[in-house]
């Protein structure tokens, strides 16, 4: 009789033993409610936020990558450190691609049932490879990448504006502040692919309205010596020069430019600069009318929000270039966490509840001198652009060359949403 209920109990105690940890399960990360009366998702536990990273460290975009992700990792410490997000704690778990598409894939694979969600993704190649996985998993997405292709998924927020928008707003700049008149010709130095197409998009859009003939070199990733592409649009007479790719590209360019006597204003794009470059041998060519077409303030604007934000980066990581990326790293995850406190709000930190809290709101607006549009999914989030200039003496090498504005050709401009 003894034995028999021993074994009974044993029996019990087996299938609730099971019992709860298809329950744990169900809560840990894949779906059920937390305690909280929270709806949970993939990467949501009743204790833990777990994110991912997948950023460049090792390829063309490292500087970049190393700042995004360090300006992260800062903020959702300091989100910790104010006692998390719903009562939970953020977990940051990093990949690097190298700029590899296949390599990006594979980390998204790896990442793709263990986390809510991804704010940062370094690159238009990587993240439009993954377009359709990335919609389909509801895996709400921040890239660092401006191209069009990446607008039309309401999974994906592109930060601040495209790449052609830029562009356009380049050129008004070009017409109204440096001279360029109308039959000018303009060089456009691109990358091949979805960065590159997207900035020629813009700039073929407002040459055209501008009547401002456009000569056009195309060069891949791995083209670091800028020779030919100078000689050409030397040959050509151009009377200023648009840049989009990355900041070696853009010191061979202005240095090859500068030393052959072309002192034509360049705008870059804004991934096409780094402040290291500023302690280089071609420091002295990116310091003559060298420009950058970006959505943000520089770092060391004089905004309350970027000041302090520069004074904490600077004790994080003493000795590290306090550049763009950081304030752009720093202020995605901001509104990546702002959609996790209304989804928590809401009680539903599901993947589909994240992506309909963040697009519940119109304006968005942290301090950072970028005010944000968040509710249209096929539209930039703002049409505003910042030039800025080199300036050696400035936190992170650049100045406000002229605020943030949108020209009436960026009004009127048709983005071309998920072309």
């Amino acid at each position: 009789m003894n034995r028999t209920v021993l074994r009974s109990t044993a029996a019990l105690a087996i299938v609730l033993a099971a019992a709860t940890g298809c329950s744990s399960k169900a809560t840990g990360g894949s779906g059920g409610t937390g305690s909280d009366g929270v709806k949970l998702g993939p990467g949501v536990t009743a204790d833990k936020i777990k994110v991912g990273i997948v950023s460049d460290l090792t390829g063309v975009y490292a500087p970049l990558g190393k700042s995004l992700t360090q300006a992260q990792q800062l903020y959702f410490e300091e989100v910790n450190a104010a006692g998390g997000v719903c009562g939970r704690k953020v977990e940051v778990v990093v990949r690097d691609h190298g700029y590899d598409v296949q390599r990006a894939m594979a980390a998204y694979s790896e990442l793709q049932a263990d986390v809510v969600g991804i704010p940062q993704f370094i690159g238009s190649p990587m993240v439009t490879a993954l377009k359709g996985r990335i919609n389909s998993d509801k895996m709400f997405v921040v890239p660092m990448a401006w191209s069009t292709t990446l607008l039309g998924s309401e999974s994906i927020q592109v930060s601040g504006t495209t790449y052609d928008i830029d562009m356009i707003n380049a050129l008004d700049f070009l017409t109204k502040e440096k001279g360029v008149e109308k039959g000018d010709k303009i060089g456009h130095v691109y990358f091949e692919g979805d960065y590159g197409e997207s900035a020629l998009h813009g700039a073929k859009y407002a040459a055209g309205k501008l009547g401002l003939p456009l000569v056009e070199q195309k060069i891949k990733a791995t083209d670091n010596d800028m020779s030919a592409q100078v000689a050409a649009l030397r040959n050509a007479g151009v009377k200023a020069i648009l840049m989009s790719a990355g900041p070696k590209q853009s010191a061979s360019l202005a240095g090859v430019a500068r030393a052959k006597g072309m002192m034509v204003p360049i705008v870059a794009s804004n991934s096409g600069f780094a402040p290291q470059l500023l302690q280089t041998p071609a420091a002295p060519a990116l310091l003559k009318d060298f420009y950058l077409a970006s959505a943000g303030a520089p770092i060391g604007a004089d905004l309350p929000a970027q000041k302090k934000l520069a004074d904490a980066y600077g004790k994080k990581y003493p000795g590290q270039p306090r550049d763009n990326a950081v304030v752009n790293g720093y202020t995605s995850a901001a509104f990546f966490t702002d959609a996790l406190k209304k989804a928590c709000t809401a009680k539903d930190l599901s993947r589909a509840g994240i992506i309909k809290a963040h697009r519940s709101g119109s304006t968005y607006d942290d301090g950072f001198g970028t005010p944000m549009n968040f509710s249209k999914f096929d539209q930039p989030a703002t049409r505003k652009t910042y030039i800025l200039r080199t300036d050696a003496k400035a936190l992170g090498g650049l100045v406000i060359q002229r605020q943030a504005t949108e020209s009436d050709m960026a009004e009127q401009y048709e983005v071309p949403a998920g072309s």
